[in-house]
């Protein structure tokens, strides 16, 4: 029964509500001191989905006293929390008194259904559930109107909490795309204008140039073409990776000689560029060979540009169920608070020298995605930093198209 003497408990509740963080945390430390003056056996929280407008399944959910072992239905009250949000009122819900299931108290389930009110509306409802009685008595339910009170101030919390994260990461995304448009708009002023500045040159009528000096000129329009090729291809590979429409091709591939094949292919392209290998498994797995060279490529091409000089270790074993690739550079490191953010599409990691989009990463993360793997990164300020790729050992069951 609820007595005066456990009026202290209100300022005690609102305190449990106010000090703690996790809203789960909270709503177990209000049940713990509610429990003292209030008798229920079962206690369920359900919330209202705002698209439909409904009850969704159970948010919160605890069997603390003789219903633990009972039904679903009878056990959380689902029924009255129904009513409670069709009627936007308290249900009180008495078992029957027609002498059957005399001595079983499961059979007898007290409930009683509030709503949770909050300032921006009916978030949900609480349904407190006694097997075998007391009967809920005016001042219960008065007190169980305080507590659904505060649980749905939790709730509210919770969702304005939620809220700011969207918020944020909104902001954050505008930001990145506001970056990105800036970025790419230089990236591809840069060729365009030196493709643009040396063949102007070249069809100059009052000037004749030797061949070097032409062959010169030409070479460096072809590279630049070749970057703003680059660019633009990355730009939409990230796109169509993001709406999963880009096609894998998995056939089996010797991993070893693929990376092998690509580091050679990098060291021609990066003079002075240290490979250095070590392979415990040889293995022969499905794989897009193109596109997981596509990864290794991307991982080449940043060591060069942000460490360059620095040596490279590429270890290759067997783990529970996968193979990885260990692919590690010795150079300048990255800061821990960048960490989560460089597989973020448009990402670039503040005050690195060097050209890019901030796709190359993103792009690879897409392509291990589509074979059933997972990429991560580690790394520490001057102890290099080592990028893991994770392929699992049967990714030839994967069907073709990812």
């Amino acid at each position: 029964m609820l007595k005066h003497e456990n009026v202290p408990d209100f300022l005690a509740i609102a305190e449990a509500v106010s000090q703690h963080s996790d809203w789960k945390d909270a709503l177990d430390s209000v049940i713990a001191i509610v429990r003292s003056g209030f008798i229920f056996d079962n206690l369920a929280l359900f919330v209202v989905e705002e698209k439909f407008s409904k009850l969704t399944e159970i948010v919160y959910a605890r069997a603390v006293g003789r219903g633990q072992s009972a039904g679903p239905d009878a056990a959380w009250g689902t029924d009255v929390a129904n009513q409670v949000m069709e009627r936007n009122e308290i249900i009180l819900q008495e078992p029957a008194s027609d002498g059957s299931d005399k001595d079983n108290r499961l059979a007898k389930a007290h409930l009683l259904g509030l709503p949770l009110r909050a300032a921006s509306g009916v978030l949900g409802a609480a349904v407190f559930v006694r097997f075998g009685g007391p009967a809920y008595s005016p001042d219960h339910i008065q007190f169980a109107r305080y507590i659904s009170t505060q649980f749905a101030g939790l709730f509210e919390h919770k969702k304005l909490i939620e809220d700011i994260h969207a918020l944020e990461e909104a902001r954050s995304l505008l930001a990145l795309q506001d970056d990105f448009i800036a970025t790419i708009s230089h990236e591809l002023r840069t060729p365009l204008g030196f493709i643009k500045g040396y063949s102007t040159t070249l069809l100059r009528s009052d000037t004749k140039w030797d061949e070097p000096t032409r062959r010169e000129f030409l070479t460096i329009i072809d590279e630049e073409a070749d970057h703003l090729t680059t660019l633009i291809e990355n730009v939409l590979e990230s796109a169509r990776l993001q709406s999963n429409t880009l096609p894998m091709k998995f056939q089996p591939v010797h991993l070893d000689k693929l990376i092998r094949d690509t580091a050679t292919r990098a060291q021609a392209r990066f003079k002075g560029l240290q490979v250095k290998f070590e392979f415990a498994e040889k293995p022969v797995t499905q794989v897009d060979n193109v596109r997981i060279a596509q990864v290794l490529g991307n991982l080449f091409s940043n060591a060069a540009k942000y460490a360059p000089g620095a040596a490279i270790t590429i270890a290759l074993t067997n783990e529970a169920g996968y193979y990885r690739i260990r692919f590690s550079d010795f150079g300048p490191g990255i800061s821990s608070e960048h960490l989560p953010n460089l597989f973020k599409r448009f990402y670039r990691v503040p005050g690195q020298g060097g050209s890019g989009s901030g796709l190359g990463l993103f792009i690879c993360q897409k392509i291990i995605d589509a074979h059933g793997g997972k990429i991560s990164v580690e790394s520490q300020p001057g102890k290099g930093t080592t990028f893991l790729i994770d392929l699992p050992v049967e990714a030839g069951n994967l069907t073709e198209g990812g």
